[in-house]
């Protein structure tokens, strides 16, 4: 019986437990569901809810009372900057494995954000470190996730253009990064593994302070390539140099934009980044 029960576990025969939560972490019924949604206490995965906002789906009316049109460029470039600020903020707690924002309409899963860490104390600092802080502004909603195979999780259809479901498939339409990007934020764990040292067998204390050093090194090169990056699509663009802002940048600015509503507010509500 404790096998029979084992093997369905998650699945559709499973008439206890929701498969969709058990597999993507989100349900569209929610709280109303008439199965268990058993959130893990530890998982080497984080969820940060309907955190991304698609300037494609969120384009303001025009005259015409329709949305304004977006150049998809433009908003990719939009995502790419949101997909590194999140990345640097979540890699300061340990290695992640995988980092992903769905594309997906549906309210229960637009806009949520996934990372899995390569362990789940990593994942346990960063759920601490996001608890009460905002994001453009607005609050971060996180919990760990009980998903950690997104294979399982995504929507093979989508990924060879043919879903029919569209935005409103109850698997994970996932938003892709260029090559360039995902080389430069990856990369760095290739990079470090190349590069440890034999003192890092004096003991943790010795291999925290190379980490530290190395991650020093590793983030002084990325802001550097980071500016290069943007140069070259602003030119693309037939920006001439006109630069980005990076990402140090747009984190000074949002946090400073936290502290100025704090302060009107009368104080509290959380920090920013």
């Amino acid at each position: 019986m404790a096998e029979h029960l084992a093997s369905i576990f998650g699945t559709e025969k499973d008439r206890v437990n929701c498969p969709f939560y058990f597999k993507i972490g989100a349900c569209r019924h929610g709280d109303r569901c008439s199965r268990l949604h058993n959130r893990p206490t530890i998982s080497p995965t984080i969820l940060m809810a309907n955190m991304y906002q698609n300037p494609l789906l969120n384009a303001p009316l025009g005259p015409d009372g329709l949305p304004i049109r977006v150049d998809p460029r433009a908003a990719q470039e939009h995502f790419e900057d949101f997909y590194e600020d999140v990345f640097e903020e979540l890699a300061a707690h340990g290695e992640l494995e995988n980092l992903n924002v769905c594309d997906n309409f549906a309210d229960h899963m637009v806009g949520n954000v996934y990372a899995k860490f390569r362990d789940e104390d990593a994942a346990a600092r960063a759920l601490t470190a996001l608890q009460g802080r905002y994001y453009d502004g607005r609050p971060i909603i996180v919990e760990f996730s009980p998903v950690t195979d997104f294979r399982e999780a995504t929507c093979r259809q989508y990924e060879e253009n043919t879903c029919n479901r569209g935005g409103y498939c109850n698997f994970m339409h996932l938003k892709p990064i260029s090559r360039e990007l995902r080389k430069k934020l990856f990369g760095r764990y290739k990079r470090r593994e190349r590069s440890r040292s034999p003192r890092r067998d004096r003991g943790d204390r010795g291999d925290r302070g190379d980490r530290r050093e190395r991650d020093r090194d590793w983030d002084r090169g990325d802001r550097d390539r980071g500016r290069g990056r943007s140069r070259s699509r602003s030119r693309e663009r037939g920006g001439g140099d006109r630069r980005r802002e990076t990402s140090e940048e747009r984190r000074a600015k949002i946090a400073a934009w936290n502290t100025e509503r704090d302060g009107s507010a009368g104080g509290g509500g959380g920090g920013g980044w």
